[in-house]
C-alpha cells in the first residue's frame, strides 16, 4: 500500500470524509450533486443560499490551503486521477488529466477566468511569460493579458498542483465555503456508483467509501428528490450508463471533444527561472480564427518535464541541467473531430482520433509557435515528437513542420474534456434541454462539461460556471416542480 501522500487539515463544519463513515450510512436531502468542481460546486453554492437542503459527494479527499506543498509527485498521486496518466485511446493517444479532490479540477487547473474583472498582477508575471510577450509583439501579433481567478497571487507558479497561499480562487476556496455557509453537506471520500431511479425518475445516488489504497469502504446511500451530475465530462457519460439511462438522441458519451494541446521547450542563453511568477501570465490569439485558440508559456517542475522528453540517461542529465533557461510553452487546437466515451466493466474509457485537418492545423501552429521563440531570442527548440527532434531558427523549424509529419509519435495533452451529454431543444440530437436536464428522465440534471454542444475555444471553467449557475436559477424557480 502507498502511503498517503498529504496531510489532511482541520476540516470545517459541513464537510465529511471517510473518516466520518463508519458502516452502511443513508443520507436524506432534497439534491444530491455528484462532483464538486466547476460545475458541482456552483449548483450547490447556490441552490444552499435558496435554502435548498443540498449534499455534494465528491470521489476525492479534502485537503486545505496548508497541505498543498512543493513536492510535485506527492501532489500529482493525490491531487490527480490515476495520477495525471488517464489516455484517450487513438493515433496518437492523447493523455488527459483531471482533478480528485474536494474542488474538482479547479484545484489543480490554471485558474483561467474569462469573466474575472481583475487583471492579472504585472509584479507577479514570470520571465518566460515576459518572452513570450517579447516574441509576440516583435511579430505584431496579438496578446492579451491573461485573466484569472486569482487575489493575490505571488507568483508561485504551483497552479497545476494546488495553490499553497491560496490565493486561485479554486472552487475548494470560492464555491465550497459558500456552499458549506448556508448549510450544504459535502461527503469526500464517496465513490458513486449508480443513480437510483423509480422508471425514468431519479431517486438519489448509491455509492461507496473509497479508501487511498482504492479499497472499497461502506455503502453510502443518498435519497434525493433531484440528481445533480456534475463529474466532468468523462465520468458523466459513464455515470448515466451504468445507471440505465438511454437519452432518446443515443448521444451519450459522443461527442467527446479534448482541445488538443503540443508544447515545445525553448533554450534560451538568458536565464529564465520560469517557475517564477504566474501560471499563463499572457494568451497569444492572433490565430484564433484559424483553429489555434491559445499559445501560452506553461512552466512544469523538472520532474515532470523530465517525464516528457525522449532523452536518457546523461543525455538527459545534461538537457535538464538547462532547466532554468528553459520556456515550456504550448498552443490549443480548436479540434474539428470528436470522440466517444465508452462504458467498459462500468468505467469509462475515451476514445479519440485526431483528425488530419486538426494535425495539420497543430502542426502548422507549433511552426509559428516556433518563429515566436526564436523571434524572442531562444537558441534551439525541442519538438514535441517521439524522437529528440530540435530546430534551431525559425527558417529550420518551418522547413521542418511545412512536410507532413505522422501523428502517432507526436506528444499531445489535454486538460479540457468537453461535449459528451450535449444539450439542446431537440431531443433526437441532444441529451439534455438547455437547463442541463436530461432528456426522458425526471429530476435528474448535468452541470458541466459534459453539456457543451462544440468546443469553446477557450479555457471552459468559466463557463462551466456560467451553465451551472443557469441550471441552479432554473432549479430554484422551478422548485414546486422539481423538489416535490
Amino acid at each position: 500500500m502507498a502511503a498517503v501522500a498529504l496531510h489532511e487539515g482541520q476540516r470545517p463544519s459541513g464537510v465529511f470524509t471517510r473518516h466520518d463513515i463508519h458502516g452502511d450510512t443513508v443520507i436524506d436531502c432534497d439534491v444530491v450533486v455528484v462532483g464538486s468542481g466547476a460545475g458541482g460546486a456552483t449548483v450547490a453554492a447556490e441552490l444552499a443560499e435558496a435554502g435548498i437542503d443540498t449534499v455534494v459527494l465528491e470521489e476525492g479527499s479534502y485537503y486545505q490551503t496548508r497541505d498543498f506543498t512543493a513536492d510535485t509527485s506527492a501532489m500529482v498521486r493525490q491531487l490527480y486521477r490515476d495520477g495525471g496518466a488517464t489516455m484517450a485511446i487513438g493515433n496518437p493517444p492523447i493523455m488527459f488529466q483531471e482533478g480528485r479532490a474536494v474542488g474538482g479540477s479547479t484545484v489543480i487547473n490554471g485558474g483561467m477566468s474569462w469573466r474575472t474583472p481583475d487583471p492579472i498582477h504585472t509584479d507577479a508575471i514570470g520571465n518566460d511569460n515576459w518572452l513570450l510577450k517579447k516574441g509576440a509583439d516583435a511579430k505584431g501579433w496579438k496578446i492579451i493579458g491573461n485573466l484569472r481567478n486569482q487575489a493575490h497571487c505571488v507568483g508561485s507558479n504551483r497552479c497545476a498542483f494546488g495553490c499553497p497561499t491560496g490565493a486561485k480562487q479554486s472552487a475548494l476556496v470560492s464555491y465550497i465555503p459558500r456552499a458549506l455557509h448556508y448549510g450544504a453537506r459535502v461527503y469526500a471520500d464517496v465513490c458513486v456508483d449508480r443513480i437510483s431511479r423509480h422508471g425514468k425518475r431519479a431517486t438519489g445516488v448509491l455509492g461507496h467509501v473509497r479508501h487511498p489504497d482504492g479499497t472499497r469502504g461502506p455503502n453510502v446511500a443518498v435519497r434525493a428528490k433531484l440528481v445533480v451530475s456534475a463529474c466532468g465530462a468523462i465520468h458523466t457519460p459513464a455515470l448515466l450508463e451504468r445507471s440505465g439511462f438511454r437519452s432518446p438522441s443515443g448521444l451519450v458519451g459522443h461527442n467527446l471533444s479534448l482541445h488538443p494541446n503540443v508544447k515545445v521547450v525553448a533554450i534560451f542563453d538568458e536565464d529564465v527561472t520560469g517557475w517564477k511568477g504566474a501560471h499563463q501570465a499572457f494568451q497569444v490569439r492572433e490565430f484564433d480564427e484559424q483553429g489555434l485558440g491559445v499559445f501560452a508559456a506553461v512552466n512544469l517542475p523538472p520532474s515532470v518535464l523530465a517525464m516528457s522528453f525522449p532523452h536518457r540517461g546523461a543525455q538527459l542529465g545534461a538537457l535538464m541541467q538547462q532547466y532554468n533557461h528553459m520556456v515550456t510553452a504550448g498552443l490549443l487546437c480548436e479540434d474539428t473531430a470528436t470522440g466517444r466515451v465508452r462504458t467498459i466493466g462500468g468505467r469509462p474509457q475515451a476514445f479519440y482520433q485526431l483528425s488530419k485537418h486538426d494535425a495539420q492545423t497543430m502542426q502548422r501552429g507549433l511552426a509559428l509557435l516556433c518563429e515566436l521563440l526564436f523571434a524572442a531570442g531562444a537558441k534551439r527548440v525541442l519538438l514535441p515528437f517521439g524522437h529528440a527532434k530540435e530546430v534551431a531558427s525559425a527558417d529550420e523549424a518551418h522547413r521542418l513542420l511545412d512536410r507532413p509529419i505522422p501523428p502517432h509519435g507526436w506528444e499531445v495533452v489535454t486538460v479540457h474534456m468537453m461535449g459528451t451529454a450535449r444539450m439542446g431543444g431537440d431531443r433526437s440530437a441532444a441529451v439534455t434541454d438547455t437547463h442541463g436536464l436530461v432528456h426522458d428522465a425526471d429530476r435528474l440534471i448535468v452541470a458541466d462539461a459534459s453539456l457543451f454542444p462544440t468546443p469553446i475555444r477557450v479555457n471552459p471553467m468559466e463557463t462551466i460556471m456560467a451553465l451551472a449557475t443557469r441550471a441552479a436559477a432554473h432549479v430554484i424557480d422551478n422548485t414546486r416542480r422539481l423538489l416535490q
